[in-house]
Parts: structure tokens; C-alpha cells; sequence
């Protein structure tokens, strides 16, 4: 029987942005696209004998994970890698006071996803709980975006992290930490406002300002990939 990966989010993890089927995040750690990343070759899941549900969906909120996501996992699982808590601070982007109380719920939430989580797949599954970048690079703006400028938006990335850091900490999951791996990848790069998914300047990981191109994809994956191997 094969072993079972399971893909648990939003947007990070999915095709859309990515170029089409099997450019995402997640289709990339399962079955690596040998054209576009060579180097990858063999670096895989389908290597490994595992098989993939990718769960994650456009958009979704810490919320959609508990209420959407997790009922449609069904044991047993040997690898859930788990995007969250984006859309929960964009939903309130440029409201400091409504980004305090965001954080506060996503934290809550967040356990509450790790806990039924670990419930369902028990204690052997590897979980991996994912940073959330920031396509400002710090900077609190994305002048090709339409959106005015946030200064404090880049503490509230970082403040929403160490929560989920936090949370993965207490149930024994390891952290893909994309936020490090992105930084000088967003508007220090180019122009993550773009729609193109797979820009010539590979050095630019974003499309639509929030969304992972076809690169930022292959970068998630490589992320969780090595957050893995530092397992073994």
C-alpha cells in the first residue's frame, strides 16, 4: 500500500498560481517536474511510494482547515504539510487593532487544527506547519499592488509566525520556515503584483501580490523538503 501525504491550506500549497496542474507546492513535493527543476530529480514523494490529497483551497481561512479540511482526513496519513493563517491577516490588512485580534483567533485556531489533527493521524505522522511569507520584504508596501502602503504589516506577519511556530512546537510537528526562505523575493525582486506564473526572472517568487508564481511554488516545496530531511 502506498503511503499517504495530505496537503492541508490555502493558496501556498495549490496549483492555481503556479502555472496549472502539478506546478503547486504540494504536486511539486509529491512528483518533482524534472523539465523545470532538473536538479530536483528523484527528490520526491512518488520516490518514496507515497500517494497525495491535496486538501487546501483558494482563499481558505484558519477556520476552513478545521471546518472544511479536516473532516475529509481519514487515517492512515504519513505526511500532512499544513498552510494557514495568510488569509486571516489579509482579511484585515491595514487594521492593526483587527490584526491583534486575528492573531489572537488564528492562535487558538491553530491549536485547535493540531490538536484533531494529531487526533486523526496519530503521533508517528511527520506534520509540517509552514511561515507565511511577506511579499513586502519587510518594507509594509507593494507600490504595483493599489494597496496603501502598512507599516506595522510586517510585525504582524512575524507576530502571526511565532504563533504558528508556537503551536507546531506543542504537537510535535516540524516548521517549514518559507518566510525566511522568501525574504528578498518580493518587492526587492520585481513586482509581486504581476499575474505572470512563471516570470524569465526566476529570482521573483510571487504573482497577484499574495500568491506563489511557479518559482515561489518550487521554493515552498523545497522549504518543507529540507524541513523534513532534518528529521532524519
Amino acid at each position: 500500500m502506498d503511503k499517504l501525504y495530505v496537503a492541508l491550506g490555502d493558496s501556498m500549497s495549490i496549483d492555481d498560481y503556479a502555472g496549472g496542474a502539478g506546478r503547486g507546492a504540494a504536486s511539486l513535493l509529491h512528483r518533482n517536474r524534472d523539465a523545470d527543476f532538473p536538479d530536483w530529480a528523484d527528490r520526491d514523494l512518488t520516490a518514496a511510494g507515497y500517494a497525495v490529497r491535496v486538501l487546501a483551497r483558494d482563499g481558505a481561512l484558519t477556520a476552513d482547515v478545521i471546518e472544511r479540511q479536516l473532516p475529509s482526513v481519514q487515517g492512515p496519513v504519513d505526511l500532512v504539510t499544513v498552510t494557514m493563517g495568510g488569509n486571516d491577516l489579509l482579511s484585515v490588512y491595514g487594521d492593526d487593532s483587527a490584526a491583534a485580534a486575528v492573531v489572537g483567533r488564528v492562535e487558538a485556531q491553530a491549536e485547535g487544527v493540531l490538536v484533531r489533527l494529531r487526533r486523526i493521524v496519530g503521533r508517528d505522522c511527520r506534520i509540517v506547519v509552514t511561515t507565511v511569507y511577506d511579499p513586502s520584504d519587510g518594507t509594509g508596501a507593494v507600490p504595483g499592488s493599489g494597496l496603501a502602503s502598512w507599516g506595522r504589516g510586517p510585525h504582524w506577519i512575524r507576530t502571526l509566525n511565532a504563533v504558528l511556530i508556537s503551536a507546531a512546537g506543542r504537537h510535535g510537528a516540524v516548521v517549514a520556515d518559507v518566510h525566511a526562505a522568501f525574504h528578498g523575493h518580493g518587492v526587492t525582486a520585481g513586482d509581486p503584483a504581476r499575474s505572470d506564473a512563471r516570470p524569465a526572472d526566476r529570482d521573483l517568487w510571487f504573482c497577484g501580490v499574495v500568491e506563489p508564481n511557479a518559482w515561489g511554488a518550487h521554493h515552498i516545496r523545497a522549504t518543507w523538503w529540507e524541513a523534513l530531511t532534518a528529521l532524519t
